[in-house]
């Protein structure tokens, strides 16, 4: 057995001579670093995630208007969210072993048709039971596009810039929930709420667009393919349960506490997407344009912490990047949920740092669950993980809606800062990937 120590961080450039690393270097050097074939990829994955944004939000924000159509209370429209994630982990952990068989962007277009077409399908439901099913198959490519988008722009960036190039893929989803936003404030302005809630829905057809240009643009990262296709185990399911045996390193280890710290993240993440709207109009009171101004500051920090975080997962190491936001997350949503009554200016200012923290926190992931997996179920290891996450976080939003009806939404949020201490603790049993070349 060879005695060779792992390759310290600093081996990411050795194949690059000075110029080079020059050319990579200063505030855009991760996006130059990538090469053409490498951009176009991370195109392709930055619009497929922004857009799985934007046909998420569309529930969220036209949840009021669901409720009131419906006659649904808390409990019920709180079943929407648990029901899309919890059927996101099968989509997740299906399109990752779709990914590691037949190669990332054929993966990747079919989640992203998958989520358009079902999302599409929701404005037309005439009963809440039809909604709740569209819903769910929507939940299918919603789960898989975010792990094979991440998997394929892994592959073709560098080790001592993926972090900041997977942050960047990850500050996607604050683009598509500000368009989301957007759209929102001006159906509901124009519209009733009868109909709005439907045109919502009719715009998630926007991501057929975009798969038509990936079927010509797009390609899966040469050397990845090649080292996954001479594996005999990609997309094996059994390979990341594997425990580990005669002095040899398995995968069971890391994809339990993979899965623990998903959940604490996604737990507390998904509690705030889903209530904060409903929280600003029940309970602030405020107008459709009002909401729309208080989530501009909670999107506009969502997105720079996105972009922060990358950095930071570079410097810090994945690790530390994610104690260190998994912190201060918690304590931005208790004050959050506890300013008092009239206060609503605080209440528009700090929504810029919870949105931060919340979304820094999400900015390492995919640099993170691809380093922990070999190349011939990294696709199966973080679509597992990632997604099996989404669905057991997915109680928290319900617990929410549950709580809502005696507790008040504002009181319940804080269930949310509960997912972010599983997730500090489940970073006990994992490893510190930060500059680890991708086999």
């Amino acid at each position: 057995m060879s005695t060779t120590p792992p390759s310290p961080a600093p081996t990411a450039d050795a194949r690059s001579g000075p110029g080079e690393r020059d050319a990579d270097d200063g505030a855009l050097g991760w996006l130059r670093a990538l090469g053409p074939r490498g951009r176009r990829a991370f195109a392709g994955a930055f619009g497929g995630y922004a857009l799985d944004s934007y046909d998420y939000f569309t529930l969220p924000l036209s949840m009021v208007a669901l409720a009131a159509h419906f006659g649904l209370n808390s409990g019920q429209t709180g079943l929407f969210t648990t029901v899309t994630l919890v059927v996101s982990a099968v989509g997740g952990a299906v399109a990752g072993v779709v990914a590691d068989r037949v190669g990332r962007v054929k993966a990747l277009m079919i989640t992203v048709v998958t989520y358009a077409v079902f999302t599409v399908a929701c404005g037309f439901a005439p009963t809440y039971e039809t909604l709740l099913v569209f819903r769910a198959l929507q939940g299918l490519g919603f789960g898989g596009e975010w792990a094979v988008g991440a998997i394929l722009v892994a592959e073709y960036a560098s080790a001592r810039h993926r972090g900041r190039t997977l942050g960047a893929i990850q500050s996607s989803w604050a683009v598509g929930w500000a368009l989301a936003a957007v759209v929102y404030t001006l159906v509901f302005s124009f519209l009733g709420d009868d109909l709005a809630w439907r045109v919502m829905f009719w715009t998630g057809a926007l991501p057929a667009l975009l798969v038509i240009w990936m079927r010509r643009r797009v390609h899966d990262a040469p050397e990845a393919t090649a080292q996954r296709e001479r594996s005999a185990d990609k997309g094996s399911f059994t390979a990341i349960f594997k425990p580990g045996r005669d002095g040899r390193p398995g995968l069971l280890r890391t994809t339990v506490f993979a899965g623990l710290l998903s959940t604490g993240v996604q737990g507390g993440y998904y509690t705030l997407a889903t209530w904060v709207p409903t929280y600003l109009k029940s309970e602030r009171g405020l107008s459709v344009v009002g909401t729309g101004s208080y989530l501009t500051f909670l999107i506009s920090g969502a997105f720079l912490g996105y972009l922060t975080g990358g950095h930071l997962t570079d410097r810090l190491g994945r690790r530390r990047n994610i104690w260190l936001f998994a912190l201060l997350s918690a304590i931005c949503i208790l004050a959050y949920a506890n300013i008092p009554s009239g206060a609503n200016t605080l209440l528009l200012v700090l929504g810029f740092p919870l949105g931060f923290c919340m979304s820094a926190i999400f900015s390492g992931f995919g640099s993170y669950l691809s380093e922990l997996y070999p190349t011939a179920v990294r696709g199966t290891g973080q679509g597992f993980t990632y997604n099996s996450g989404r669905a057991v976080g997915a109680a928290f939003p319900t617990l929410v809606g549950f709580l809502a009806d005696s507790w008040g939404v504002g009181g319940a949020l804080v269930f949310g800062a509960i997912g972010y201490g599983i997730a500090a603790l489940a970073l006990l049993g994992l490893p510190e990937t930060r500059g680890k070349e991708l086999r």
